[in-house]
């Protein structure tokens, strides 16, 4: 049996650890930091949450298995790629992004002064208008690793809708 409906809607987190650097990747924009993340890619949480959601809306599995961090061709990796990737595995189904709705948890660095670039360039990626993706942020009010500094984490949420082109 499979699903007929014309919408799926996926859910997604991601959770990097700070390490050294000086910037970090929110959103596919650069982000000026007193650290960057430990990851395996380029460590955007904003977009691994929502890739997660994306191919969790179709039963896809996650970017973990479309990405695995024990292959060296993802070191690195630049998550608008990633993204877009997923964005071609929707496509290639017969669906779309209808909207998303994106959520980044951390005391630093502070994310809304980015949040409209961010929209831009997710919006950009997945070839729908900006006031389809939402980007905010929240703090974990000092609890926490994110609270305590140690790290960044985002969730994602996203509605999938059958492309009228298809």
């Amino acid at each position: 049996m499979t699903a007929t409906s014309g919408f799926r809607i996926g859910q997604g987190f991601d959770v990097h650890a700070f390490g050294a650097g000086d910037h970090v990747m929110v959103g596919g924009v650069r982000i000026p930091h007193s650290h960057g993340v430990l990851a395996h890619s380029d460590g955007d949480v904003a977009l691994h949450a929502l890739c997660d959601a994306m191919l969790g809306a179709l039963a896809l599995g996650d970017i973990g298995v479309h990405f695995p961090p024990s292959v060296d061709r993802w070191k690195g990796a630049d998550s608008r790629a990633l993204l877009r990737h997923c964005n071609a595995l929707l496509a290639e189904r017969g669906w779309r992004v209808g909207n998303a709705d994106v959520t980044v948890i951390c005391e630093r660095p502070k994310i809304g002064p980015h949040a409209d670039a961010m929209r831009a360039a997710i919006a950009g990626d997945l070839g729908i208008a900006p006031d389809c993706i939402s980007v905010k942020a929240t703090t974990s009010e000092k609890l926490g690793f994110t609270g305590r500094g140690e790290g960044i984490a985002a969730q994602a949420v996203c509605l999938l809708v059958r492309d009228a082109a298809a």
